[in-house]
């Protein structure tokens, strides 16, 4: 376990050599990342992945405002810190893409080079189509505290299997999120940060500084959640080099394509 801003956090650390950061989303852990670990490791990369807060077996903090996002870049820089590293390379996937993208745009000295996997830059996003409004339901069903817990749970997880839409690791996720105190803190972290409002594109407020770090945007043809405009119109947000990649599969391309995506990031980070 390591502290870092004030929580204590489940880390994995391997390898050696050129640092990567490898940071989850909903509803996995750092598990996800298990088929990427020992091939970045293998080619000279020290591996960090950790259980984000109100995952895994990192801290759970209570209240809905812990779990926005100005906090969570402070994890991910003050887990950096625990481990004595200055600057990294940055791999998000669905939250943690969102994490990515703020952590190159505010800290950019902590970050070498980006790759965001299924979550565009925030602000990016031009107004919601149809389509983006059919796969983000379930960030309204998830903002009702208490109604969402008993929902999602009802009858074996069956609402909830039906939106993963068959994911390799769907037991999995029932199996994490069921244990006490598991599922509030992972639906916290809409609640904190996609209010309704957020369904119609964010207007006004500071725009965020431009990414200088290069960049890797993938985005996947099965996702059932995010739209691909959202994933190549971050180009605009990036002031360094941007790489757009689309990939065959589901959401979770860690573990529909693992090679496809293995390759991709030994390329970039390489």
């Amino acid at each position: 376990m390591i502290e870092a801003n004030g929580l204590q956090f489940y880390v994995r650390d391997e390898g050696s050599g050129t640092p990567v950061i490898l940071l989850h989303g909903f509803p996995d852990t750092g598990d996800l990342w298990r088929k990427q670990v020992p091939a970045l490791v293998q080619q000279g990369f020290r591996a960090i992945v950790p259980d984000m807060r109100g995952r895994g077996r990192s801290s759970k903090p209570d209240a809905v405002s812990d779990y926005r996002l100005s906090s969570i870049v402070r994890d991910v820089t003050g887990i950096l810190d625990a481990v004595r590293i200055e600057r990294a390379h940055v791999v998000g996937h669905d939250w943690g893409a969102g994490v990515a993208w703020l952590v190159a745009a505010l800290a950019p000295e902590r970050v070498d080079r980006l790759v965001a996997i299924s979550v565009g830059a925030p602000g990016a996003a031009a107004r919601p189509t149809l389509e983006a409004f059919q796969k983000g339901w379930y960030r309204l069903l998830f903002l009702f505290e208490g109604v969402a817990e008993e929902l999602i749970q009802r009858d074996d997880w069956y609402l909830f299997r039906m939106f993963l839409g068959g994911a390799l690791d769907t037991d999995a996720y029932v199996k994490t999120l069921s244990e006490p105190g598991a599922l509030t803190p992972a639906l916290n972290w809409y609640r904190a940060n996609l209010p309704v409002q957020a369904l119609f594109g964010r207007t006004g407020g500071p725009q965020l500084p431009m990414v200088k770090a290069d960049t890797l945007g993938i985005w996947s043809t099965g996702d059932l959640y995010l739209t691909e405009d959202a994933m190549t119109r971050s180009e605009q947000r990036v002031q360094g080099r941007w790489r757009y990649e689309r990939l065959e599969g589901s959401h979770w391309v860690q573990l529909d394509q693992p090679d496809r995506l293995n390759g991709l990031l030994l390329e970039f980070l390489t």
